[in-house]
Formats: structure tokens, sequence, C-alpha cells
């Protein structure tokens, strides 16, 4: 799916916490929003899923604008936030079957792929168990399983990667970012990580007290820096100090 902002702004009781953030992204593309706490990385998730309106600029998927009342648009992205959202007392395979029924991906039930991922992401013995009474990890895995079923063109998730998974979630995770990538899915996903930023991404977005100081590969940004591995934190620390230079 082609992504594009175009001078996206919200504020909260006058504080900007987006300042008219414009970007480009093309299908296939895998994309690290890097920040510190409070840069605009979860509001601008929450914008682009519709959780929130912004006051102003507009967003573009494949040159449509999305507005709430765009069901058909909507249904072209999953949102998955740092703690997901479920019914407490639903059993996993349900919370993923309900999924796939409001994504309207479930005719015929891709049953072999639910089951492959329960047991990719060890939740296959947990499949009956009420979401309620899994660990934090385990939660987000159950989450994840249900936005890998239904495949969406367009993947917003928040702090993946501080998520509680297990390091075989988490590498389980980046395969299959890496293989819907190849497939042309479009992947955003907030960190403030920067190592994982730099070795998963296509593209680095660097927000700042919700401006946009830097849009580009983790490879020319090395390039830039005669190769140092610590480009992003030099980077992240220079804008921050002299956001002119962005």
């Amino acid at each position: 799916m082609d992504l594009r902002l175009d001078a996206l702004t919200k504020s909260y009781t006058g504080i900007t916490v987006l300042d008219r953030v414009s970007l480009h992204i093309q299908p296939g593309t895998i994309v690290a929003i890097v920040g510190a706490n409070g840069a605009g990385k979860t509001t601008l998730l929450r914008a682009l899923a519709t959780v929130i309106k912004p006051d102003g600029g507009q967003i573009l998927f494949d040159s449509q604008e999305l507005r709430r009342d765009r069901l058909d648009l909507r249904k072209q992205f999953f949102f998955l936030p740092d703690f997901p959202l479920a019914f407490a007392d639903m059993p996993v395979v349900r919370h993923i079957a309900m999924c796939l029924r409001l994504y309207e991906r479930d005719a015929p039930p891709p049953t072999d792929r639910i089951v492959e991922l329960l047991e990719k992401f060890d939740l296959l013995p947990l499949a009956e168990a009420r979401m309620g009474t899994l660990s934090r990890g385990q939660s987000y895995k159950a989450a994840l399983c249900a936005f890998l079923a239904v495949d969406p063109p367009l993947w917003l998730l928040d702090e993946p990667f501080a998520s509680g998974m297990d390091p075989t979630g988490i590498l389980h995770f980046r395969e299959e970012a890496r293989s819907a990538a190849a497939r042309g899915r479009t992947i955003l996903y907030s960190t403030q990580i920067l190592e994982i930023a730099e070795k998963f991404a296509d593209l680095l977005c660097l927000l700042d007290h919700g401006r946009l100081l830097y849009l580009d590969s983790p490879e020319r940004l090395r390039e830039q820096s005669g190769g140092d591995d610590r480009a992003l934190l030099q980077l992240f620390q220079r804008l921050r100090s002299d956001p002119g230079n962005a």
C-alpha cells in the first residue's frame, strides 16, 4: 500500500504532538518510527489507525484520503497497540476467528495458517485458553497471531519489541514481517531501541516533539557517518540539540 502523509498535525491542550509531518512510504517497505518518550510515535500510529482525528493535514492510502467513514480503507490496515485490547473471557482461537471475520478474511477459514501461527508462537497448547489468563507476552503473541492471519496491506505496530514477547517470538515476528514486505505489505512500527531500528528497517523515521527530523535508510545514514555503528544515536542526539540541522 502506498502511504502519504501531508502536513499532519495534532495538539492536546495546546501542546503540539505532531507538527506538520509529511512523508511518503512505498509498498514493501519496513519503517521504524524512532523517538524518545513524547516524540509523537504512538500519536502518529493512532492517527494512521483513525483512533484519533488529526487537527490538520491529510493521510492518503493509494491516493485516497483516509477518513473514519471509509470502512473500505480502514480494512486495509491493522493496528496492534503495545497493550492489545481483547475480550478477557474469549479463547485465543476465537479471538483470531473474530478478527478474521471483522476483516472478511474468513471465507474459507484459513485453518492451516492459524495452526501454523499458533505453533510458531508456542500458543497451540493455549488455543482454548481465555485471553485474560495469559501473560503479557503470551497475550501479545495471541494478538499478533490474529494480526498475521488477517495479513493486512498496511501493518501498524506500537513497540512490538517491548511487548514482553520471548526471543523466539521476536525472531518469528521479524521473519513474518520480512516475508510480508516481500509480498508488498507496508510495515510501520515504533521503537525506542535504536539498535533494532538500525538493523530491522528499510527506512528510519526519526521524530522529536512531533517533528519529523530524519527519513532515510540506515545504510545511507551509515554512509554519511563513515560506517559508524553509532550513527543513529549520534544523529538523534545532534538533531534533538539542534533541530535546525534536520
